[in-house]
């Protein structure tokens, strides 16, 4: 494996500008290391080596020629998600429906990486149009995590987050709904960030639920995140849901949080996303809520980082997230069945059955049957009953209420404190298809995600090392107000560098050499 590949993007980035290594090398040395363990992996559904190698070759004449880098990002290397639109390659969403569809035109995301010069490598795998969280609802088979082949790379955006960990892309994107960049980050070692809804624009990224959905970058640290979030935030008038304001400082926040000085820092401990272990008088090793011991243990030590650090700790309760999880499956759920309409089977995408004898109702009955998953099937229909007739108020109506209260909580919380804590997720990776056939087992991994996507601020995920009890790693989440996050870059920066600091070096980089072979 090249040494290469195990550069942070900030780095390769210097070292590509200052003319040490050409834009062409680096991505050579990504494009053999997704040949040597791909295969094991499985993060992308499709690489584009020839459109990688000229875009590379494209940043190297421009710095050849003497004219300045498009962004701090140019020539790095990067893995993108398989919803956002690429008209130079396909765009599956994960699903059969859209297996062999090119489309017409960039997302708003893929065309500032290109323009800024980031060297896209080809698409990554996740769970069908978004929908779930291991990756396994894929129609292109599961992804598995570079820290156990056995194991979930977390979801939907698993694909991703799977090529940071195995050293296959220095950056990626992917898309939180309600957790689909943070969970993933928690399960293999690396950050995931949820900006602020409407900071990252959603034209072109082919939507689950629009009032919902959000592109975010995944990094292997916090810096890198800043540096990519700058690069795809900002106002798009194509998007109608984009904000039209500045993009918080992100990069000199992180620059700023890595000296490790958190005085005057308020941080929140979320008491409903932390086990109740504190409150209810017991240790973390009596875990609690359905949470993993070894999670809450790691956690707590995280809480006490801050505090070293100067940070103020205090408890906070936001009574409504317990209800987070139902809102969300009725939110969700009932704006994919509008969403996916649009999947008729007339304009493009899987046609079934068009023999020239069936009417346009059955050829889409027949085409939805072929190309959606279970797990979408299940969506649509609990999406579909919650916005009928005579259900509506009782069911989409009341959670939208419910959603309020969430965001009436985190308001009140942070006239308290600066950022709210938690663990990421409850538990640590999970073995593939040991939930598969449990849906309620399988949401409860966005138990902690959820409250921020329904209220729309921020919020990362940053490594805060391994459970003790299996080895696998765990994630800090930390939540800020809407248009807020730098804070986020501030703290997860603070915390990451005490974190290497006293495990001597970045947790990442301990992920067992991969075999090359499938579990």
């Amino acid at each position: 494996m090249s040494d290469l590949v195990h550069l942070t993007a900030a780095d390769l980035a210097a070292r590509i500008h200052a003319r040490e290594v050409s834009a062409e090398e680096v991505t050579a040395a990504h494009l053999d290391r997704i040949a040597e363990v791909d295969d094991a992996v499985h993060a992308f559904l499709h690489v584009d080596a020839e459109g990688a190698r000229a875009a590379a070759r494209a940043v190297d004449a421009d710095l050849d020629a003497g004219r300045p880098p498009a962004s701090p990002l140019a020539g790095v290397p990067l893995a993108l998600k398989d919803v956002f639109a690429t008209k130079d390659m396909p765009t599956t969403c994960g699903s059969r429906t859209l297996e062999s569809w090119r489309p017409p035109y960039d997302a708003t995301v893929t065309r500032r990486l290109r323009e800024a010069g980031v060297v896209i490598l080809g698409k990554t795998n996740m769970d069908e149009f978004a929908m779930g969280s291991s990756t396994e609802n894929s129609a292109f088979g599961p992804t598995h995590n570079p820290w156990d082949h056995a194991r979930i790379p977390g979801g939907s955006g698993g694909g991703s987050s799977a090529s940071l960990a195995a050293f296959e892309a220095a950056l990626a994107v992917g898309t939180d709904t309600g957790g689909s960049i943070r969970q993933p980050g928690a399960v293999t070692g690396t950050v995931g960030v949820k900006p602020t809804y409407g900071g990252v624009s959603r034209y072109g990224l082919v939507a689950f639920s629009s009032s919902l959905d959000q592109g975010g970058p995944c990094a292997r640290t916090v810096l890198d995140a800043a540096l990519l979030h700058e690069v795809i935030a900002g106002h798009d008038p194509l998007d109608s849901t984009s904000i039209d304001a500045p993009v918080p400082p992100v990069v000199a926040a992180a620059r700023e949080g890595a000296a490790g000085d958190l005085s005057g820092v308020r941080v929140g401990v979320v008491r409903e996303l932390s086990g109740h272990a504190a409150s209810a008088g017991r240790s973390a090793s009596a875990g609690g809520d359905g949470y993993q011991p070894g999670v809450l243990r790691s956690f707590e030590a995280a809480v006490e980082q801050l505090r070293a650090l100067g940070a103020e700790v205090v408890e906070v309760s936001c009574p409504h997230f317990t209800y987070a999880l139902p809102a969300y499956y009725l939110i969700a759920p009932s704006e994919c069945s509008s969403n996916l309409a649009r999947f008729d089977a007339m304009r493009y995408g899987l046609r079934v059955g068009d023999d020239g004898t069936r009417s346009a109702e059955e050829v889409m009955s027949l085409t939805r049957e072929a190309g959606f998953g279970a797990e979408v099937k299940r969506r649509i229909m609990l999406g579909t009953y919650a916005l009928s007739s005579g259900y509506y108020d009782a069911y989409y109506g009341s959670a939208q209420k419910v959603r309020t209260l969430i965001r009436q909580d985190f308001d009140a919380a942070f006239e308290r404190v600066d950022v709210l804590v938690s663990p990421t997720t409850p538990t640590t990776a999970f073995k593939i298809g040991e939930r598969v056939d449990d849906p309620m087992a399988m949401y409860l991994a966005d138990l902690c995600t959820i409250p921020a996507n329904l209220a729309g601020n921020a919020a990362m995920s940053v490594p805060s090392g391994l459970a003790d009890e299996d080895g696998l790693p765990v994630g800090l989440q930390i939540m800020v107000p809407a248009l807020a996050d730098d804070r986020l870059y501030r703290v997860g920066a603070a915390y990451e560098a005490a974190r290497d600091a006293a495990a001597g070096g970045s947790l990442v980089h301990r992920v067992p050499e991969l075999k090359g072979v499938r579990a």
